[in-house]
């Protein structure tokens, strides 16, 4: 399958040069937001497979949560990259302004679901001791949940604008002190009590609160940023405004929960098969999503980059930002694979005492879930690239619907039958979370194809998009 291009060389160089001075911030951010929870993982390793597996468990959860909702405020990042691309200010200090009512808005009902899931957690099968010491953790980092929100807000208005080293900076410095914290709460150093799981969450609510402070500062005033005036005034709630992000940020949201909340279930059911296999588990995703964090970024990046061409009417520069997106990618993940498939055990090592024979169990099943990671990851790296073309794009509600069908109707079912129905265990649970991350990339790159293919053909997009397609004809528009 070929997306329908015309390569402009010259254009392709700028294109390149854009798309590094954003992704790379946005790549170190995430990269070093994540080792909070890889650092989190190590010293849940050192407090007992119990704790381990607990904290696996809150995390996954947490992370459900969280991207479900901060996901429904993302719908700003493509809403102000058009506006920025077309030029017009008043559009980007409206939806900026709207998007911290979002956060608002979202944040409340996440808060009180995240702190009534013990019972859930009991229902599904959980080990009693195990689901109380993630329901603490979740009674705890839920309090992040505001300001975590309003980051998120945040955040997608300074990329969209451009602005993405301040956000580097600004998660660096958070994760750093964030796992200081964990280290001093959880361990009980400097004379304090030793917290264990609370201690974690409690230095993660803490980071959260002290990283929207800095981009909120950082937005009131950093000259090129104030001159948006997002944070001079709020006024109230513009309810056209809203719509329109919810419009977009809504599936974005429901897409994010879904896909988390597939993961969510597979650790479930990992649940059921022990402790051992939770906590591997636990292991193997961790590694991944620190890794993941690298397509992560191109992925927001790709959306900002689309998003400001779309609102350039410009084709050519979507497709072009397109292929050095999934090219960036591609290479990444092609590198990451390489270290799962070479240094398994040095991997695992990293978590948990590989010699110890108390560990004995988890690492022998672990060792095949880093291989058939490895074998699925550029997949899944590319899946989340052009899931980012398509926010860019604001095409949202389609991918929403295939990620229904890719997940959670091909994968879930896979995964349930290699698993229990094969008894393949925890090999097959993760083979059927791969087939189902290909199902996705398929499905997705598929999608963008019909999106480009109709652009450049002059048919009339979703309504989504309410503008005619003779308006981005790649012959008749110039890269900026």
């Amino acid at each position: 399958m070929t997306f329908p291009i015309t390569i402009r060389q010259n254009a392709l160089r700028s294109e390149i040069k854009e798309f590094f001075n954003l992704a790379v911030p946005l790549i170190s951010a995430q990269v070093a937001q994540s080792a909070t929870g890889f650092a989190d993982t190590i010293m849940m390793g050192r407090m007992g497979p119990d704790v381990l597996a607990a904290g696996g468990l809150a995390a996954i959860i947490y992370i459900v949560v969280m991207t479900a909702f901060t996901g429904v405020v993302m719908g700003v990042s493509p809403l102000v990259a058009q506006a920025f691309g077309a030029e017009q200010r008043g559009r980007i200090q409206q939806v900026s302004r709207q998007g911290l009512w979002l956060a608002l808005l979202v944040a409340i009902p996440a808060m009180a679901f995240t702190g009534h899931l013990g019972v859930w957690m009991l229902r599904s099968g959980q080990d009693p001791v195990v689901v109380e010491l993630a329901d603490t953790y979740l009674k705890i980092i839920l309090w992040s949940f505001l300001p975590m929100a309003g980051f998120t807000a945040l955040r997608s208005t300074v990329s969209a604008l451009s602005h993405a080293k301040p956000i580097m900076v600004t998660i660096v410095v958070g994760t750093l002190f964030n796992i200081v914290a964990n280290y001093i709460l959880g361990f009980g150093k400097l004379g304090l009590p030793a917290m264990g799981l609370s201690g974690l969450a409690l230095a993660t609510m803490l980071t959260w609160w002290g990283m929207f402070i800095a981009l909120a500062l950082y937005v009131r005033l950093h000259p090129a940023v104030r001159q948006y005036q997002i944070l001079h005034t709020l006024h109230w709630p513009k309810l056209r405004v809203l719509k329109k992000l919810v419009w977009v940020g809504v599936p974005i949201g429901i897409f994010s929960g879904l896909e988390s909340g597939f993961f969510l279930t597979i650790m479930l059911l990992m649940g059921r098969l022990g402790t051992d296999a939770l906590a591997a588990h636990q292991v193997v995703l961790q590694t991944i999503v620190v890794v993941f964090m690298v397509p992560l970024g191109i992925s927001f990046a790709t959306t900002v980059r689309i998003g400001q061409w779309f609102g350039k009417r410009d084709l050519a520069g979507m497709q072009q930002a397109t292929w050095v997106s999934l090219g960036l990618t591609t290479v990444s993940m092609t590198v990451g694979s390489l270290a799962f498939l070479l240094f398994p055990k040095q991997l695992i090592s990293i978590y948990l005492d590989v010699n110890s024979p108390e560990n004995a169990g988890i690492v022998t099943l672990a060792m095949p879930l880093l291989t058939i990671a490895a074998i699925t990851m550029v997949l899944d790296g590319l899946q989340k690239a052009v899931y980012g073309a398509l926010q860019g794009l604001q095409d949202t509600r389609v991918p929403m619907a295939l990620n229904v069908l890719g997940f959670w109707g091909v994968g879930l079912s896979v995964s349930y039958g290699l698993g229990f129905q094969l008894e393949l265990g925890s090999r097959g649970l993760w083979i059927g979370q791969s087939v189902a991350i290909a199902a996705v990339a398929v499905l997705f790159s598929f999608r963008l194809y019909q999106i480009f293919d109709g652009l450049k053909n002059g048919l009339i997009l979703p309504p989504i998009y309410s503008e005619k397609m003779e308006n981005y004809s790649t012959t008749q528009q110039s890269i900026h």
